[in-house]
């Protein structure tokens, strides 16, 4: 089987979906990989160690697209790209097959496989194949560093001959992977944090971390499977608004990570908290490019109010930091690969949780249930 790995072309994207590293080890157990010339170049990877490595050197985007029987890659493809897919080959990426009915829709004409990266299940099998959590380890981190850059106050407490200078305050919502990294990371810059999620069961886990949860004084849980949160009822929303209100008029900067699969961004900051914020704060919304968990936010924009609090909407958190995403990236999809193709050919078991979970489409057909529904309802719409 011959893997390809086109260059990303989505504004912004600087990462790619195989390291040479992983390029070695898969050529090792006897797969062939082709690189289009300068995939790697955002990431601070020069094409002679892709050929080190024992990848071939394709010349261009539409020699890359024929010469893959499984294709690779970071961003759901384009129209274009769905264009230069070659029938029957197989593919691996981030689909948002719910957020996008439409290009699943066209991925299923070219008669192939599709596996969506996003759909791997949140088991300890898969933990190594994890797109999502290793990226949103990154886009954790890199949340605060953003805040701390554009806030005009010092993170951590400073005693100086000039007096001393208080903490900043952070508010991280939704204590998931990127939450917690998140929590982590302004901890280390000396802020004073306060955490929020509605799944009481990470509640240990933020104050191991050094910050205090806020808690919803009702007796329900959000928690749901495979670890995600589910939406709440409207008594525990209208408890739980009040509360952040209160937290985020005390906060110097605010870092928002909640996302339901397959739902819009549920919104928790309104624009009435943003209005009560102090001059100066900064919310960053990990959840901008799923429409975003604060009502001011703009997907892709950076938004400033009238009283001066930042919304940043930016969606490309984890490719700012493209040489480490890249690497973690790209051992998970050589995990993933590593499991999934056998004898040089894609093995989908239908005993494979793995397999099964993320499997979108195939042979022509969209497999997987809810997505199927959400296409069909998409294409009802159209004809309407």
């Amino acid at each position: 089987m011959r893997i390809a790995v086109p260059s990303e072309i989505v504004a912004g994207e600087r990462r790619v979906a195989l390291t040479p590293e992983s390029v070695k080890r898969l050529v090792a157990k006897g797969l062939a990989v082709s690189v289009q010339r300068g995939a790697g170049a955002a990431s601070l990877i020069p094409d002679a160690d892709y050929e080190a490595a024992g990848a071939r050197l394709e010349p261009d985007a539409a020699s890359t697209w024929r010469a893959g029987e499984l294709v690779v890659k970071v961003r759901a493809p384009t129209p274009h790209e769905i264009d230069e897919l070659r029938e029957h080959a197989g593919l691996i990426s981030l689909i948002a097959p719910f957020a996008d009915p439409d290009r699943v829709y066209e991925l299923a004409r070219r008669r192939g496989v599709v596996l969506a990266a996003d759909l791997v299940p949140r088991t300890s099998a898969a933990q190594m194949m994890d797109v999502l959590s290793s990226q949103a380890t990154l886009a954790g981190y890199r949340a605060v560093l953003l805040a701390a850059e554009a806030s005009p106050k010092l993170f951590p407490m400073m005693m100086t001959a000039a007096g001393t200078i208080a903490p900043a305050r952070v508010l991280v919502l939704g204590a998931g992977v990127a939450g917690l990294q998140a929590i982590a990371t302004a901890r280390r810059l000396g802020a004073v944090v306060e955490a929020f999620d509605v799944r009481r069961v990470v509640k240990e886990q933020v104050e191991s971390l050094g910050a205090k949860f806020i808690e919803v004084p009702i007796a329900e849980d959000g928690a749901a499977a495979g670890g995600y949160a589910r939406e709440m009822s409207p008594a525990y929303q209208a408890a739980q608004a009040e509360l952040l209100g209160a937290a985020l008029a005390r906060c110097d900067a605010a870092i928002t990570t909640a996302q339901v699969p397959g739902r819009v961004a549920p919104t928790l900051i309104t624009a009435d908290h943003v209005a009560r914020m102090k001059p100066g704060a900064v919310i960053v919304d990990l959840a901008a490019e799923q429409g975003g968990n604060c009502a001011l936010t703009r997907t892709g924009e950076r938004v400033v109010t009238d009283r001066g609090v930042l919304v940043v909407g930016d969606t490309d958190l984890p490719s700012q930091l493209a040489v480490h995403a890249s690497q973690m990236f790209s051992k998970n999809l050589e995990k993933l690969i590593v499991h999934l193709v056998r004898d040089g050919a894609l093995h989908l078991d239908p005993a494979d949780e793995i397999a099964q979970a993320m499997m979108v489409c195939r042979g022509g057909v969209i497999v997987h249930p809810r997505v199927a529904q959400a296409v069909a309802q998409a294409r009802k719409e159209l004809a309407a």
